[in-house]
């Protein structure tokens, strides 16, 4: 029979482990992308430079957003535009402040320069 002191350390755990979160940002790995592509995860790679002014607006929008429940399962990887020009060549960007969004392994969206939080989050639900 549960107990008022079962209830209180279950509810302790509940505040504990915090909201769901999306994956925390990784850098972009050839494997891991393949590997979230063939669950049919939702997918973001994020195109950005760290002099870059708009993709230091996105990161907050980005891990506000990725706070959400309806997002846990958000694969997040990084490509940094100075310094993998291999990568950026091959997700066909033209610029940082490149955001790319998969369902599985179809490509489903994608955005350049976006500032606005709904927009961005309006690209992110496409992968879902």
């Amino acid at each position: 029979m549960p107990t008022r002191r079962h209830a209180l350390a279950l509810a302790a755990a509940l505040i504990l482990a915090g909201p769901a979160r999306a994956a925390a940002p990784v850098p972009f790995d050839p494997q891991a992308f393949e590997a979230a592509q063939a669950e049919g995860r939702p997918i973001l790679v994020q195109i950005s430079a760290p002099w870059c002014p708009i993709c230091r607006t996105q990161k907050p929008i980005l891990a506000t957003l990725g706070a959400e429940p309806r997002f846990k399962d958000l694969a997040v990887f990084t490509i940094d535009f100075d310094s993998q020009r291999d990568l950026v060549r091959r997700f066909e960007a033209r610029t940082q402040s490149t955001l790319i969004v998969y369902k599985g392994k179809a490509e489903v969206g994608r955005s350049v320069g976006e500032t606005q939080p709904e927009w961005i989050e309006q690209l992110l639900e496409k992968a879902l």
